[in-house]
């Protein structure tokens, strides 16, 4: 399917080649497709060429065939849509929800009531940025295009896509704020679980104490990596359990479930450049 988006230059005298190397930073193969499908033109339909420089404010033009994703829409969207532009939309998963689907018959998952929301406006195509395990409600950001895709993968990588959660966790914290630095890997004895080990994989959490309750911690949390479980575990290993979270060893609830909430997303927008707070309430 073909899909258009207008961009306006954000630097004086940038070439088109210089915006889709160095400032996108895309691949090589995506830069050569661009290039041979003609995708790039000014609002006037007229081709640019690509190594004119182009006055800041310029709007230019981009036309390129997107691929379908492969979620099965339902019948209707049941997620909450909190942000959305033409190039990415932030939805709140709700708590019980997987992000995508793990298997085939998964049908009811986060990103197929997304896939129902972009079809309803005419759309093929959504990919999450990052995921949210099924206990964990909150924001979760996906983009529409692959050029957008491409460009906020390698700003999650980067660590430039801040992302705050929120928990309440056993016990009073004494550390006012602090940084996890612990390794996580599998559980050999469990399907599910992740432990701290040292052959795991190297994970950084930040936490910020908000308030103390009688018998509680209220934390804020900013993940600097995204391991599986990350939060949990970490909280966990250091004798502060998310309450109720029983598969890290926190005492059981009346509700028998636990709390973590992705409560805010922080990052300065690729193709407005405009700094983006957006919080789940």
């Amino acid at each position: 399917m073909k899909q258009s988006w207008t961009f306006t230059i954000l630097q004086d005298n940038q070439t088109i080649e210089e915006l889709l190397r160095e400032q996108w930073k895309l691949g090589k193969k995506t830069v050569h497709e661009l290039r041979m499908t003609k995708a790039i033109s000014d609002t006037n339909g007229e081709l640019l060429q690509w190594k004119d420089p182009r006055p800041k404010g310029m709007e230019i033009v981009i036309t390129m065939d997107v691929p379908e994703s492969s979620y099965e829409a339902t019948s209707e969207c049941e997620v909450k849509v909190v942000y959305e532009d033409p190039h990415c939309l932030i939805v709140s998963k709700p708590k019980g929800m997987a992000t995508h689907p793990n298997d085939v018959w998964d049908r009811f998952t986060c990103m197929n009531h997304v896939m129902n929301y972009i079809q309803e406006q005419g759309g093929v195509y959504a990919e999450h940025v990052h995921r949210l395990d099924q206990g964990t409600a909150g924001l979760l950001l996906v983009a529409k295009h692959p050029i957008a895709k491409s460009i906020f993968d390698r700003l999650l990588e980067e660590k430039k896509i801040l992302r705050v959660y929120e928990a309440e966790v056993q016990g009073h914290m004494k550390e006012r704020k602090g940084t996890i630095r612990e390794a996580i890997a599998k559980d050999r004895h469990h399907g599910t679980r992740r432990r701290v080990a040292p052959e795991g994989q190297m994970a950084i959490t930040n936490f910020e104490v908000v308030r103390h309750l009688q018998y509680s911690t209220i934390v804020n949390l900013v993940l600097e990596t995204g391991r599986t479980h990350q939060i949990r575990v970490h909280l966990s290993h250091i004798g502060h359990p998310i309450v109720g979270d029983t598969l890290y060893d926190a005492r059981e609830t009346a509700s028998g479930d636990y709390s973590l909430h992705a409560r805010k997303l922080q990052f300065t927008h690729p193709f407005t450049d405009k700094k983006m707070e957006i919080i789940d309430q």
